[in-house]
């Protein structure tokens, strides 16, 4: 799985796209995961449970929930990566 941020960033993009049954296009890495129409707290939980799956790794639940980003979520998976890796 990659670690490039360019890379997380766009895969996290489809997984909230697919999870949230959105357009991949209407989302930008400032998006605010709440504010995107649709989104309910059982809806993102099953997007962190995919980034989790996608790139086997934990995320930090107060990091998780302080991530109110597309790009936020992203550096959340990179900080987890670089943690994993070490």
């Amino acid at each position: 799985m990659t670690t490039d941020a360019d890379d997380i960033l766009g895969q996290i993009t489809e997984i909230v796209a697919r999870e949230l049954a959105v357009p991949t296009d209407s989302l930008a890495a400032d998006t605010d995961l709440r504010a995107i129409e649709g989104a309910d707290s059982v809806r993102l939980l099953r997007v962190v449970a995919k980034v989790e799956q996608t790139w086997d790794v934990e995320l930090d639940d107060s990091d998780v929930f302080t991530a109110s980003s597309v790009a936020e979520l992203a550096g959340v998976v990179r900080e987890a990566l670089q943690v994993k890796a070490a």
